[in-house]
C-alpha cells in the first residue's frame, strides 16, 4: 500500500473511508496512514483462437493489437500509472495456420506485447499435455488457475499472480471452467481433477487479503451469462460474484462465453444491443465489476481504476474496436447511391474508427508464421482407402459414409454417447489418397462450432422423434451415429433400441454432439441448451484425422441400425 506518514493520533479507517476520533492539535507522535490516490488501467482481451493474423478483411491481428496497446500503455504512463495486459483465456483453436502450428505465433505476439497474465482455458487443453508445456514456457507471462489439480493434490498452475501499483498491492486469481472436465480429450487431461471456482475463490481471497493485497481480481475463462441464466454451461462469473461477500472480489476480467459484456445501463441483467464503437458498460455484480471482450482481439477492453483510501472506483471503460469495418453504400458527388448492372446500390468496407497501423517489426514476424502455416493446409493429415461420400444428392437422403464420419468425429471431440449432424453442413467429398487440412475446409466451410447436449432417454426419444424424421433431400435431413432405432415416418416418432453398446432407457441420461447452428434451431431442428465446445466443426475433423492416420472409408458406411418404417424409401422419410 502506498502511504503518506503524518504526525497525529492513529485513526480507523472506516469503509467509507471516513477518519475518526483524530485531534489535528494533537502533539502525540503516533503515526497514521493516509493513503494516497493510485490510478491504473487494466487492458483485456480473450478467446484468441488462433486469430495472430487479420482477416481477410484486414480487421483486427495482433500487429495491430500490438500498436494500440503501446499507444494506450504510454500514455497511460506519462500520467503516472500503470497498464497491466490481461488474457482471458483460449488462446489456441480456430484457424488451421495457428493450430498446425500449436499456437506458437499467438503466443509470441503476446509476449511481444507483453501481457501480463491470462486465465487457462479450456481449450488449452486441446493438444496433449507437452503441447500445453511448450506453451507455458514459451510465455514470458504466468498462465493462472487455482481451480485445476494434479493427481497427488497440487495445482497445475500457479493460482495466482500479485502486482505492485505503485505501491498498491493487486492480486490476480485465475480461473477455468470445470466444464473442462467434461469437453476435454481424457487422454489429453490425464489425471488432472478441475474443481468449482466458487469453491475454491473464498479462502484464496482471504489467504491474498491477509498477505496484505489491497485490491484482488480475478481472471477467468468460464463465461458471462447475464443474470446467472448459464444453462446448461456451468456457472459463469456472475455466480462466482453472487457466490462470495459484497465487494470480496474487486473485478473479473473473463472469456469463455465470447461475447461483449455490455448491459443495458442501470440494468444488470440484461445486454445492452451494442455494435462496435458504441458505449459500453461492464456489468456489475455483488460489488464485483464483470468485464469481457467479445472474442479473437476485436477489440481491447480499457477499463480505467482510480484505487484511495481503501476504495476502488471504475473511471471509464470502453471496448475498443481493432480496425473493424462496417459495410456502406457508395455515394456519387450528388450524395445518391452509386448502383450496379443490376440497379443495386454498391457497398464498401470502410473502418468504424481510425486504422490503426500494424506494429511493422511484429507484422513481419508473423507474417513468417502466417505463410508457414497457408503451406501446411496442403500437408497430408492422414491417408484414406476408398472415396467418402459428401455428394450433395446423396448426404442429403442417405446416411453415407462422410456424414456418419463427420457425426463421429464430433461425438468423439466431446465425449458424447452418440452424434448428430445435418447434412446440409457436409460440403464435399473426399476421394481417396493423402487428406489435407485443405479438405477438410472443403468438406466444413462455415466453422460451426461443436456443442453438447444431456437429455433423459425420454427427452431423447422425443427429440430424435423429430429430428430422425426430417426428410430426404433437405439439409436437415440427419446423420446419426451410435443409435439403434425404428423411425415411424408417418407418426413422427422412434423406437430406440440401444445407444452406444447399452439398452435403451427412457429414465437414464445421455449425451449427445450437435453442431451450434442446429443446436440455435437451424434447419428447423428444436433449440438446446447445450454446453457449447468452441471447437469449429472442421477443426474437429481435422483432429480426428490425426488420430486415426488411416482411414478406411467402408468403415464408417450405413450398418442398417436405423430403420425407416411407413417410408417408400429405407433410407429416410420422404416428403409428401
Amino acid at each position: 500500500m502506498l502511504n503518506k506518514k503524518v504526525n497525529g493520533i492513529t485513526c480507523a479507517l472506516l469503509a467509507a473511508g471516513i477518519l475518526s476520533g483524530c485531534n489535528s492539535d494533537s502533539t502525540d507522535s503516533t503515526d497514521i496512514e493516509v493513503q494516497e490516490k493510485v490510478t491504473f488501467t487494466i487492458l483485456h482481451t480473450n478467446d484468441n483462437h488462433g486469430r495472430f493474423w487479420q482477416n481477410d478483411d484486414g480487421e483486427y491481428g495482433m500487429a495491430a493489437r500490438k500498436t494500440l496497446i503501446d499507444t494506450i500503455r504510454a500514455e497511460v504512463e506519462a500520467e503516472g500509472g500503470v497498464a497491466l495486459v490481461l488474457s482471458g483465456g483460449d488462446v489456441n483453436t480456430g484457424v488451421p495456420e495457428s493450430d498446425l502450428q500449436d499456437a506458437i505465433p499467438d503466443f509470441i505476439g503476446m509476449n511481444r506485447i507483453a501481457y501480463d497474465a491470462m486465465a487457462v482455458g479450456n481449450h488449452e487443453f486441446d493438444n496433449p499435455l507437452q503441447t500445453l508445456e511448450m506453451q507455458r514456457d514459451l510465455a514470458n507471462f504466468p498462465m493462472l488457475s487455482a481451480n485445476i489439480y494434479n493427481a497427488d493434490g497440487s495445482r497445475y498452475f500457479a493460482p495466482s499472480k500479485t502486482f505492485d501499483i505503485n505501491g498498491v498491492s493487486l492480486a490476480l486469481i485465475g480461473f477455468t471452467t470445470d466444464d473442462t472436465a467434461k469437453l476435454s480429450n481424457p487422454e489429453f487431461i490425464g489425471d488432472l481433477t478441475f474443481t468449482d471456482p466458487q469453491d475454491e475463490a473464498p479462502a484464496l481471497i482471504n489467504e491474498l487479503r491477509a498477505d496484505g493485497a489491497d485490491i484482488v481480481m480475478a481472471v477467468t475463462h468460464m463465461g458471462h451469462y447475464a443474470d446467472a441464466a448459464n444453462g446448461s454451461n456451468a456457472p459463469g462469473d456472475v455466480a462466482l460474484a453472487r457466490s462470495l461477500s459484497d465487494g470480496q472480489l474487486d473485478a473479473i476480467i473473463g472469456g469463455h462465453s465470447q461475447n461483449p459484456v455490455c448491459m443495458e445501463p442501470g440494468d444488470n441483467t440484461a445486454y445492452a444491443d451494442f455494435n462496435p464503437g458504441n458505449a459500453c458498460v461492464p456489468d456489475q455484480q455483488n460489488g464485483t465489476y464483470i468485464m469481457q471482450a467479445h472474442e479473437w482481439g476485436k477489440y481491447v477492453g480499457r477499463a480505467d481504476f482510480t484505487y484511495e483510501n481503501g476504495e476502488l472506483t471504475l473511471d471509464s471503460y470502453a471496448l475498443i474496436p481493432v480496425n473493424l469495418k462496417e459495410e456502406v453504400i457508395i455515394l456519387d458527388e450528388n450524395g445518391e447511391p452509386v448502383l450496379d448492372e443490376e440497379g443495386e446500390a454498391t457497398t464498401e468496407l470502410v473502418f468504424i474508427q481510425d486504422e490503426i497501423t500494424p506494429d511493422p517489426s511484429l507484422l513481419t514476424e508473423l507474417a513468417f508464421y502466417q505463410e508457414q502455416g497457408e503451406d501446411s493446409l496442403d500437408e497430408t493429415l492422414a491417408t484414406l482407402t476408398g472415396d467418402l461420400n459428401g455428394e450433395r444428392d446423396d448426404v442429403r437422403s442417405s446416411q453415407t459414409n462422410m456424414g456418419r464420419l463427420i457425426a463421429i468425429a464430433q461425438s468423439d471431440r466431446v465425449n458424447a454417447d452418440f452424434g448428430v449432424m445435418n447434412s446440409g453442413g457436409v460440403r464435399a467429398s473426399i476421394a481417396e489418397g493423402d487428406i489435407t487440412y485443405r479438405d477438410v475446409l472443403t468438406v466444413q466451410p462455415f466453422g460451426n462450432t461443436v456443442t453438447l447436449a444431456t437429455m433423459t432417454g425420454a427427452e431423447v426419444k422425443d427429440y430424435l422423434g423429430t429430428v430422425a424424421t426430417f426428410t430426404q433431400g433437405a439439409g436437415a435431413y440427419a446423420q446419426i451415429t451410435d443409435v439403434v432405432m425404428d423411425v415411424n415416418c408417418t407418426a413422427g416418432s422412434v423406437d430406440i433400441i440401444s445407444i452406444g453398446d447399452k439398452d435403451f432407457s427412457e429414465t437414464d441420461e445421455y449425451t449427445f454432439s450437435i453442431p451450434s447452428f442446429n443446436a440455435a434451431g437451424g434447419d428447423g431442428y428444436p433449440e438446446l441448451e447445450v454446453i457449447d465446445e468452441g471447437t469449429v466443426d472442421a477443426d474437429a475433423l481435422q483432429a480426428f484425422f490425426v488420430s486415426q492416420g488411416n482411414i478406411i472409408a467402408s468403415e464408417y458406411d450405413a450398418d442398417g441400425d436405423i430403420t425407416y418404417i411407413n417410408s417408400t424409401s429405407s433410407e429416410g422419410c420422404v416428403a409428401e
